[in-house]
């Protein structure tokens, strides 16, 4: 599924990424651990195409094609998502609409006929059920005046109906209480296949307890200096990162 090759990556000229080597195939999960600034959220963002963060040196190729050239829109379409951190609200866009947006927009890019507005609805609803929101949601803007765990559960229904192959979600579980924690991993479960491939950022063992990763990666300095299973993350939550450094 993806294949990143001795990435060295940053903003304009500060390399942040220093020979990142990391194979994901179809189906896997894994999670990127570590302190704060070593760079997670930088990968997550340059795997994204997010404007303002460069490549240097190396490649990221997804399903067998270089994707360092391509536009956040162009990676969407080839099937990678990204649930941020921060969510930004859009005041005045509805979050039906927007949402009905994007899945057509997939859609068109592959040659598919546009949803019906009915049938979207339908959709939409369940999915809100799913991630434990009331339908009235569908009448709210996009992300405005919602709560964290609310701007974190519909990062999630995105996740739901763009039917990416390739997720990476940006600390999922920061702000949110152990129920919300519950209802986001039911719902990131209930999307998990053979053909689904996931890259979790986080600080945090408990929402792996939800998750059952297959593996575990720790950066530090801007780099990955060492990987393994479940039981690595329980390591960590016991001893922190000083002994790995």
């Amino acid at each position: 599924m993806l294949k990143i090759k001795n990435l060295t990556a940053g903003v304009d000229d500060k390399n942040i990424l220093n020979n990142i080597n990391l194979n994901i195939n179809s189906g896997e999960f894994h999670v990127i651990m570590g302190t704060n600034g070593t760079g997670k959220s930088t990968l997550g963002n340059i795997l994204a195409g997010k404007d303002n963060y460069n490549v240097h040196s190396g490649d990221i190729v997804y399903k067998d094609k270089s994707i360092i050239n391509l536009s956040p829109d162009e990676r969407a379409h080839e099937g990678i998502f990204m649930s941020f951190q921060y969510p930004v609200s859009i005041p005045g866009v509805n979050t039906m609409h927007f949402l009905r947006t994007a899945v057509n927009s997939i859609r068109k890019s592959k040659k598919q006929d546009e949803i019906e507005p009915g049938d979207f609805i339908k959709l939409f609803k369940e999915k809100l059920e799913l991630i434990g929101l009331k339908s009235e949601f569908s009448k709210r803007s996009v992300n405005d005046g919602f709560s964290g765990g609310e701007k974190k559960r519909f990062e999630i229904i995105q996740m739901l109906l763009l039917n990416p192959d390739l997720i990476i979600l940006d600390e999922t579980d920061s702000g949110l209480d152990i129920d919300a924690i519950r209802i986001v991993s039911n719902g990131i479960n209930a999307f998990r296949n053979k053909n689904k491939s996931f890259i979790l950022i986080t600080h945090y063992n408990r929402i792996l307890n939800y998750l059952k990763p297959d593996f575990i990666h720790v950066m530090l300095n801007g780099t990955i200096v060492k990987s393994g299973g479940r039981e690595l993350a329980v390591e960590l939550e016991e001893k922190g990162y000083e002994w790995i450094k």
